[in-house]
C-alpha cells in the first residue's frame, strides 16, 4: 500500500530532485548525452495519452499517433546515412541497445545458421542481445586504439567458412570513439569467399558526426551496410533515451505481421512505442538544420581539441580519433571518477565534449587532475597555485573562458 502526499510536501520532493540534477549536470563530463536542449513548447503535448504503436507507415485505428512526424524523422536519417528512401524503412527506438537489436533481429532472420563478428571494444549491449536471440558468436580482438584486428578476423572467418558471417561493425566504440574499417571488413569477406553476410552498424554517437565532417570514414548505407543504429539523446539531445534505426526494405518481410487489433502492421521490436521522442528529434533537427549540426559538431571538435592541449600542458597524455569528441587519457583517482561521472575501463578513462561541455568546464576538470596527482606525491593537501602555469595555454585567455 501507498499513501498520498499532502501537495506542498510533494512540490518539496520535486523541488529537491530538480536541485540534485542541475548540481550534478554541471559535472557530466564522461558520458555521450548532449545536456544542451530546449523542449518547452513541446511541454503541451504531455497532456495526450500518445502512443506510436505499429509502424509509422501504415495507418492505424489508434490515431493518437505522432507516426507523420516520425516519418519526417527517418527521413532524415535516410538522407544523412545515404539511403534511399525507396529502399529502407525504419523507426524511432528507445536507444541504440533497441536499434542494434533490431539489426541483428533481422540478420538471424535472413541467415538462421549465421555467426556473429563482433569486436572486443562493441558496446555490452551486443553481447546481451546475442543472448537473447540465441545467436553463434564469435568475439574478435581490438586494436590498442580499439578498431576491430582485421587479421584476426580474417583468422576467424578461415576457420568458419560455410557460414554466413552477421558482422557487427563499430561505428564510434565506447571507450575510444574508435570507427572499425569497413572497407577493410568486406574485403576480408571476400577473400574468404563469404558470400553470405550482413553488416550492422552501431553508429550510436558517430552517426550523428560523420554527416557533418568533410572526410568521414566508410559508415553507411554508401559504405554497404544493411543496417544502422543511431541514438537521439546523444548528439541531437533530449530528455528521453531514444534513437533511430534503419534497414533494408526488402529485409523487414522476414519479420512483418498483420494485427488486426491496432489496424497495423508490426514490424518493429515493442508493441507500444514512445510518440513524444519523435516529436524531440524532429523539433531539434529543424530547429538547428544541416548547417547548425555541422557547426555543433566544429564546436565539439574545438573543446575536445582545447582539453588535449591542457592535459599537455600539465604532462598528461590524451588524444582523440579522427571525427571523434571522445578524449582519451589515463584513469584518474576514484573520487574524480565519482564527482566528474567518468566512464572507465582499466587504465583509460574519457571525457566526452558534448555541446554542454564547455572550455570552463574543462580548465577545472583538468587542474583538479594535477592537483590530485600533486597530492598523491606530496601525501598532504596541496597549496593554491602551486601548480606551475601552463606551458601552451596563458594565464590570460584560461582567465577570460
Amino acid at each position: 500500500m501507498f499513501e498520498s502526499i499532502e501537495l506542498p510536501k510533494l512540490n518539496d520532493h520535486i523541488k529537491s530532485l530538480h536541485h540534485f540534477f542541475e548540481d550534478n549536470m554541471e559535472s557530466f563530463l564522461g558520458y555521450p548525452c548532449n545536456g544542451k536542449f530546449d523542449y518547452r513548447p513541446l511541454y503541451q503535448f504531455l497532456d495526450y495519452p500518445l502512443n506510436n504503436v505499429g509502424d509509422p507507415f501504415v495507418s492505424s485505428n489508434f490515431t493518437l499517433n505522432t507516426h507523420a512526424v516520425e516519418r519526417e524523422v527517418i527521413n532524415i536519417f535516410q538522407n544523412l546515412t545515404g539511403a534511399d528512401p525507396k529502399d529502407t524503412w525504419g523507426y524511432c527506438t528507445n536507444g541504440g541497445t533497441e536499434g542494434n537489436m533490431y539489426g541483428l533481429f533481422l540478420a538471424r532472420e535472413i541467415y538462421p545458421k549465421g555467426i556473429v563478428y563482433f569486436s572486443e571494444e562493441t558496446h555490452y549491449s551486443v553481447n546481451k542481445i546475442i543472448k537473447c536471440l540465441n545467436i553463434d558468436c564469435v568475439q574478435v580482438k581490438a586494436t590498442s586504439k580499439g578498431e576491430m584486428d582485421i587479421n584476426h578476423l580474417n583468422n576467424l572467418l578461415i576457420e568458419n567458412k560455410g557460414r554466413p558471417a552477421i558482422m557487427v561493425c563499430n561505428v564510434g566504440t565506447t571507450m575510444t570513439g574508435a570507427i572499425d574499417d569497413l572497407d577493410e571488413i568486406k574485403k576480408s569477406l571476400k577473400r574468404n569467399g563469404i558470400n553470405q553476410f550482413y553488416i550492422h552498424a552501431d553508429a550510436a554517437l558517430s552517426g550523428m558526426i560523420l554527416p557533418f565532417v568533410k572526410n568521414p570514414q566508410a559508415w553507411s548505407f554508401r559504405s554497404g551496410v544493411d543496417s544502422i543504429s543511431v541514438s537521439g539523446h546523444k548528439m541531437i539531445g533530449s530528455p528521453i533515451p531514444c534513437g533511430i534505426v534503419l534497414a533494408k526494405s526488402k529485409n523487414i518481410g522476414h519479420i512483418s505481421q498483420d494485427v488486426e487489433y491496432v489496424g497495423s502492421k508490426d514490424t518493429t521490436i515493442p508493441g507500444s512505442r514512445n510518440a513524444i521522442s519523435p516529436v524531440f528529434l524532429w523539433y531539434q533537427l529543424k530547429k538547428l538544420g544541416f548547417k547548425g549540426f555541422q557547426s555543433m559538431i566544429k564546436d565539439c571538435f574545438d573543446v575536445s581539441d582545447f582539453a588535449i592541449k591542457m592535459f599537455k600542458a600539465y604532462g598528461f597524455e590524451a588524444w582523440r580519433h579522427n571525427n571523434s569528441v571522445t578524449v582519451v587519457f589515463k584513469r584518474p583517482s576514484h573520487a574524480l571518477i565519482k564527482k566528474w561521472q567518468l566512464a572507465v575501463k582499466g587504465e583509460t578513462a574519457h571525457i566526452i565534449t558534448m555541446p554542454h561541455v564547455t572550455k570552463k568546464k574543462i580548465v577545472q576538470f583538468v587542474k583538479e587532475i594535477a592537483e590530485d596527482k600533486e597530492r598523491q606525491k606530496a601525501k598532504k593537501p596541496a597549496k593554491k597555485n602551486h601548480l606551475r602555469a601552463l606551458k601552451s595555454v596563458s594565464s590570460k585567455q584560461v582567465s577570460s573562458l
